[in-house]
């Protein structure tokens, strides 16, 4: 937990140095959703996030949301993904600080997203940019397939599930 606090503290230095150099409102919003977003776990998408203000009776736009998110990503503190095949992308964010080097894995079926750590990434990573003469800023390795999770509850025609 207290980890978490310190990243979360860093995240709010970064969000308010960054907002300061470009000259940008530092709003009580912009705040509320970096904490939410670093309270979050999951991969998550702007409208999952607005719905997660929504429940938690925070007065925000939907439009604050996917703008905010913006911000956050071009400062470094989410990372945003395209999950998905060409009929069904979907931007997906996670936060970024305080995060171990990862690849996803993302089901077709039920598309729920899993993380894996491999320490070969990398070594993949540096041997790849050495040999290659190029300077690897960030990476995204995905699988996807389908998960073997019985109880899946977002899998459809799923009727096993427990509640």
């Amino acid at each position: 937990m207290e980890e978490s606090q310190s990243i979360l503290a860093a995240a709010r230095i970064r969000l308010e140095k960054s907002l300061l150099e470009k000259g940008l409102r530092r709003s009580s919003e912009r705040f509320a959703i970096l904490d939410e977003v670093y309270s979050r776990t999951d991969h998550f998408d702007a409208e999952d996030l607005y719905l997660a203000m929504q429940q938690k009776s925070y007065p925000v736009s939907r439009a604050t949301v996917y703008n905010t998110l913006e911000v956050f990503v071009e400062y470094g503190l989410v990372q945003r993904h395209q999950f998905g095949d060409e009929d069904n992308i979907k931007s997906r964010y996670e936060k970024s600080l305080g995060r171990q080097q990862h690849g996803h894995l993302v089901c077709t079926d039920c598309h729920r997203v899993k993380e894996f750590c491999d320490p070969r990434l990398h070594f993949i990573k540096t041997n790849v940019g050495e040999s290659l003469n190029f300077q690897v800023q960030s990476h995204s390795l995905v699988f996807y397939g389908e998960c073997t999770d019985v109880d899946c509850e977002t899998k459809p025609g799923n009727t096993s599930v427990n509640n």
